[in-house]
């Protein structure tokens, strides 16, 4: 498949794309000896591809075992374990796939923070203003990304949360409408338009006030409604 090097294509004899479908299926074949000292040793474990996730009760244990198990993948598999991933700590403070748990006496699966940031970083660069895209285009796009990332998500138990990126992404798309229409007085005719009486009209489309600001302001959650 070849590899970029500093947006160079060079030509590679040995190894697999980053992100391929084959690797996953590699990364079984080659630790599946692991899965099984892992079984051997009684621990509780969850493993897909080269990441992995051991369960153990106490810190102290958590430290002998990642020692121990690094020792087996680097002298026995001859693999490399990346150190600056690799960490001994509360079940909710990790991650796994995208996902983590909440703090309660039955924890909850949850999306990740760092999943959450990747998707708002995406979301942002899609609804960003200086983007002159149509808002159907805008839409098509978030609908593109979002019905993937959602339906992978989709093991969370926490559907406050998707309520709450729901609403912030309506927001944003406000926020890219009033920008579009730029100048006060087409503000005021869009506004009068969809319903508003002229005098509220003449208020807000003349308003100071900042894009985000207004995005969440009821005249246009009442003029800009879902529909």
């Amino acid at each position: 498949a070849g590899v970029m090097i500093n947006g160079v294509v060079h030509n590679s004899e040995e190894g697999t794309p980053q992100g391929g479908p084959l690797s996953p299926l590699l990364s079984n074949i080659v630790l599946h000896e692991l899965d099984m000292e892992l079984e051997k040793r009684g621990h509780r474990f969850v493993r897909y591809a080269d990441d992995c996730n051991i369960y153990v009760k106490t810190p102290k244990a958590g430290f002998r075992v990642m020692e121990s198990i690094t020792n087996f993948i680097e002298n026995k598999l001859k693999l490399k374990v990346n150190k600056e991933k690799s960490d001994v700590d509360r079940l909710w403070k990790r991650k796994f796939l995208g996902f983590s748990f909440t703090f309660n006496k039955e924890p909850k699966v949850r999306i990740a923070n760092e999943s959450v940031k990747r998707m708002k970083t995406r979301v942002r660069e899609i609804t960003s203003r200086s983007k002159p895209y149509r808002m159907e285009q805008r839409i098509e796009k978030l609908n593109q990304y979002l019905i993937g990332w959602c339906g992978y998500f989709a093991l969370a138990d926490t559907p406050s949360k998707f309520k709450e990126f729901d609403e912030w992404i309506r927001r944003r798309l406000r926020m890219c409408e009033w920008k579009q229409w730029k100048l006060p007085k087409t503000r005021i005719k869009r506004l009068i338009t969809l319903g508003v009486p002229p005098h509220k009209a003449y208020e807000w489309g003349n308003s100071r006030k900042k894009y985000w600001r207004i995005a969440c302001s009821p005249i246009l959650n009442k003029t800009l409604h879902n529909s």
